[in-house]
């Protein structure tokens, strides 16, 4: 399966040949090559008992906030977890909808906030997608409601393509990647927020003075950074750039890694121009064609679907040449791949650590930890793990 699995990849890399524009960026997939993972891995588990542990988040002194979806926050320190007290019972939690994303503040150290992503409901209404910032008491006991940070984002009452993994950005932006919620126009639809990479004031949930479509009447469209996606599940920015790559799930085919580019649009369509309205996922995860300027993908998993997750970068000297590289985790493809890029983000090569063949199910979050070490859960729905991966 490994051997088919690292074939499969290579032929997909190999596809196409990457040109670079006039701004330097890539602008197509970069024939790659896979190899051996460089180097070992230790996997060590950092905690147990967690369900769908959706993403998490550290906090100074060394605990980890974890959201699960079911609508459940743990902090982990010191080898214990504990439950984190706080009112959920707006949470939708239904098929991919639940308690997800999360992003702890710059500021934490003297706001002790921090921001969930999570699909809400009201009574047995499906409402919306929001981002809510919390705060966390001092004994790390519970968390309050401080403020609806964002509304507004488009839902599907059975939770699917709820998307909503956010990242602070180089700049202090907050970027959220959403899912389209399996609707067929709203990828392409600028007036909603489903389908998008948003930027944000981290603190007030409001567009930034030099986002894309800033000039735009319409306060969703100005929130816009980049459009045209389907469900995006990973936002990661490369160290010292300005450079931000997500993991995005495609239908049964084209997994997608993908460079962000400022009002960029992504290609995704089902509805092909508003001329179908079923959610027809036959159509290409960039359609070039229907969309001549639609950004092509760093890489794609090309026929098959690992169903990727979270990506992370890993830093420090620690990890020899795998440092700078990009950690993508997988649902489905239950492994971890391991990217290293050139200096514009073209794909130089796909590894698979061996450390991850059918040892921990699926994958689910991808964290760069403050010490240097790279953070995972597992998301296989009862016993869930919080795993940290170091250089063997």
């Amino acid at each position: 399966m490994r051997a088919a699995v690292l074939a499969g990849l290579t032929a997909v890399t190999a596809l196409v040949t990457a040109c670079s524009g006039a701004s330097g960026l890539p602008s197509g997939p970069a024939p790659a090559t896979t190899r051996p993972a460089a180097g070992a891995f230790r996997v060590e588990q950092v905690a147990a008992g967690l369900e769908h542990g959706w993403d998490l988040g550290f906090l100074p002194g060394g605990a980890v906030l974890v959201t699960q979806r079911p609508g459940r926050l743990a902090l982990v320190k010191d080898g214990r977890t504990t439950n984190v007290a706080a009112d959920f019972a707006d949470v939708l939690v239904n098929g991919e909808g639940g308690l997800l994303g999360l992003s702890v503040s710059a500021d934490f150290a003297t706001s002790r906030e921090f921001t969930t992503c999570q699909t809400h409901r009201e009574g047995t209404r499906a409402v919306d997608v929001r981002l809510v910032t919390w705060k966390l008491a001092e004994d790390d006991a519970s968390a309050t409601r401080v403020r609806d940070l964002l509304t507004g984002l488009p839902v599907n009452p059975s939770g699917r393509h709820s998307g909503c993994r956010p990242a602070l950005g180089p700049d202090g932006a907050l970027y959220v990647g959403t899912g389209d919620t399996a609707q067929p126009s709203i990828a392409q639809d600028r007036h909603s927020l489903g389908g998008k990479v948003l930027r944000v004031d981290p603190k007030t949930g409001e567009p930034l003075p030099d986002n894309p479509f800033i000039g735009s009447a319409d306060p969703h469209e100005r929130r816009i950074y980049t459009y045209g996606h389907r469900n995006v599940q990973g936002v990661a920015v490369r160290p010292g750039t300005n450079q931000i790559i997500t993991a995005e799930h495609g239908p049964d085919f084209d997994d997608e890694v993908n460079l962000l580019r400022a009002g960029a649009n992504y290609g995704w369509d089902p509805s092909k121009g508003d001329t179908e309205t079923s959610y027809d996922e036959s159509v290409p995860m960039t359609d070039t064609k229907r969309f001549p300027d639609a950004v092509p993908p760093l890489w794609t998993t090309g026929k098959i679907t690992e169903a990727i997750c979270a990506d992370a970068f890993l830093t420090g000297s620690r990890w020899g040449s795998n440092e700078g590289a990009l950690a993508v985790v997988a649902l489905k493809g239950q492994k971890l791949l391991l990217f290293h890029l050139d200096a514009v983000g073209r794909v130089k090569d796909v590894s698979l650590p061996p450390e991850f063949d059918d040892r921990f199910g699926r994958l689910r979050a991808a964290r760069s930890g403050p010490d240097g070490a790279l953070y995972l859960t597992t998301s296989n729905g009862t016993d869930d793990k919080l795993l940290r991966v170091t250089p063997a």
